[in-house]
């Protein structure tokens, strides 16, 4: 095993865990505005993803690129619709006229 791939698989677990603990610490009032930075942050990782993803041939970056790629959209996507299922629950209701 290389350097750089321990080193970066060490950054990976630490970066879970101390993810781990941030979220469980969010309060119930705050998840809608976090959800929203989180699919910006996502968005993001969409493009460096697909950047790690561009060369043609194809190894183990490429591969982890495109599973990033997949992931993050899965993320975006779903993101957004829980955040707008959240803020359809804030507009008041229009009176049924008979």
């Amino acid at each position: 095993m290389s350097p750089e791939l321990l080193t970066g698989l060490v950054v990976f677990v630490l970066a879970s865990f101390v993810g781990f603990e941030v979220i469980n610490k969010v309060p119930p009032t705050l998840h809608t505005p976090l959800m929203s930075g989180a699919n910006a942050i996502s968005g993001i990782a969409v493009v460096g993803a697909l950047l790690i993803s561009g060369p043609t041939e194809w190894n183990l970056t490429v591969i982890l690129g495109l599973i990033a790629v997949i992931l993050a959209m899965i993320n975006v996507v779903g993101g957004f619709v829980v955040t707008d299922r959240m803020l359809q629950m804030f507009k008041k209701k229009e009176a049924k006229s008979s």
